[in-house]
């Protein structure tokens, strides 16, 4: 390190300035991060003054590299494909993994290929074009060259594809300081014995001593926007009569997630692309708190219906609903709820129920989207319930949030029928806005649990990142929740008071 030091200081003198520290430590042959040690160390001494130079450039990731000279996904599918087109079977088949399924949706997106029902039997994907350009391909080739790409293109391959990823550094440019010299003299902080008694004390440089500084203060807590907007939630549903169901089981099985709730198991949101399987444990086995007569009655609603309905007419497979993931919705907890009030002790009470609390499901995060967020929903499960007393019950709970218009859209949801989503107009920007979803738990998920007949449960729900950007002025979600979160955006957030 001595060593270091003096070559860095003997260069400087020589030269004068040091354009770029960078090349210096190849130059040295030294680490430049063990270099930069050294440029802080004198930089504090006022030795030397340090400029800062920002680098970058994009990088291959370690998927992507293998795309130069396997060709990119696309153009791997499009060639397995050949000119006489396969089934869907030999897709997966010629082109396994991820790779085939992003490569088929990027080729179908482009207009490369088509799936070609008319055979009558399995449908065979076809090419629709007869040569194709492998593009991406070529831009990966220039990034992995240090060449410049387009903006768009550089944006869709580290954002949308995550095939490339950025890469920022710094380095410095060097000129001498105030106190510059070619050996550094190490002031020394405390008077000691031998400095008096040789007399050494008159020529030793000390290091200054601030009188006037102050102790470190002590910090205190502060509260996140999102815990203050949640505050607020759960008063007006405990205003409201609710109570709060535990939600504190972030891992559920594909059963309480998926199939209580009637929702098929071939459905696109129970995809790997869309929800997040656990690998270890993978699996949890059925007899493990789920009755056999209850998962007997939800295969066969899934399978021949039942209650006025046709069910869905597949094969339900028990390996299925076994699977372990992070929960995509708090109605997993509303399903394990709504079974145990079906089945307490004394027979059905009506009750009210709510939820907050942090959901997972894969998605691509951008500025509205994230793969972990929370969700607010609530639920009230009685007699002779029907849209009108939905419809009544949130215009008061909206109210009290202080949106009082609402507006209702006719929606699908598949463990709710009728569905409505929720738009209200915002005086602030001027427009009906989306703020939730909403609808009546369908029989086929409320009479397996043994719900009577008489029996209706109207729920709704709403995300809880989004009135709380509204109301605080943030534009950009990962502003809010996440790494990059301001410390001071927390320190210094307003009170909050949701219309009450």
């Amino acid at each position: 390190m001595a060593d270091l030091e003096s070559n860095l200081l003997q260069t400087l003198n020589a030269q004068e300035t040091i354009a770029d520290s960078g090349e210096l430590a190849k130059t040295l042959g030294v680490d430049h991060m063990v270099l930069v040690g050294t440029i802080r160390s004198l930089q504090a001494s006022e030795m030397i003054v340090a400029e800062d130079i920002d680098h970058f450039r994009y990088a291959l990731t370690e998927e992507s590299q293998s795309y130069l000279t396997a060709g990119s996904p696309e153009a791997q599918v499009f060639d397995a494909v050949g000119p006489n087109g396969i089934t869907m079977a030999e897709l997966k088949a010629a082109v396994p993994g991820e790779a085939g399924d992003v490569g088929f949706k990027q080729a179908m997106q482009g207009k490369w290929l088509a799936l070609d029902k008319s055979g009558g039997g399995e449908p065979r994907v076809v090419r629709k074009v007869e040569s194709i350009e492998d593009r991406t391909q070529a831009l990966l080739a220039d990034v992995a060259a240090g060449r410049e790409l387009a903006q768009s293109d550089a944006e869709n391959l580290a954002k949308k594809r995550k095939l490339i990823k950025p890469e920022q550094w710094k380095t410095y440019k060097l000129t001498k300081g105030p106190k510059f010299a070619l050996e550094r003299k190490k002031p020394a902080t405390d008077l000691t014995f031998d400095m008096v008694a040789k007399g050494t004390w008159r020529t030793q440089e000390f290091k200054e001593y601030n009188f006037n500084a102050m102790g470190q203060p002590p910090a205190g807590g502060h509260l996140h926007p999102l815990l203050k907007v949640r505050t607020q939630f759960r008063k007006i549903f405990t205003q409201m009569g609710f109570e709060e169901m535990p939600t504190n089981q972030y891992v559920e099985s594909s059963f309480w997630n998926f199939d209580a709730l009637f929702q098929p198991q071939q459905h696109p949101a129970r995809d790997a692309h869309d929800t997040f399987f656990l690998t270890k444990p993978a699996a949890t086995p059925s007899d493990r708190g789920v009755p056999g007569d209850y998962l007997q009655r939800v295969q066969s609603v899934h399978e021949s219906g039942g209650y006025g309905s046709l069910g869905y007419g597949y094969s339900w497979k028990l390996a299925d609903a076994e699977k372990n993931l992070l929960r995509t919705h708090t109605t997993a907890v509303s399903s394990r709820m709504l079974y145990k009030l079906a089945n307490q002790p004394g027979g059905f009470k009506p009750a009210k129920y709510f939820s907050i609390d942090r959901v997972f499901r894969n998605e691509q995060v951008d500025r509205t989207h994230l793969a972990e967020f929370h969700q607010v929903e609530g639920l009230v499960c009685d007699r002779g319930l029907t849209l009108g007393d939905l419809i009544g019950v949130l215009n008061q709970f909206f109210s009290r949030l202080g949106l009082k218009k609402l507006r209702f859209k006719p929606a699908y949801n598949p463990y709710t029928e009728p569905s409505m989503e929720i738009f209200s107009y915002s005086e602030q920007l001027g427009k009906w806005m989306e703020v939730g979803n909403s609808g009546m738990f369908r029989p086929e998920m409320l009479r397996p649990m043994g719900l009577p007949e008489d029996v209706n449960v109207i729920a709704w729900g709403l995300s809880l990142e989004r009135p709380t950007m509204i109301l605080y002025g943030i534009d950009n979600i990962r502003d809010l929740f996440g790494h990059r979160v301001s410390l001071s955006m927390v320190r210094k957030n307003p009170l909050c008071r949701l219309g009450l």
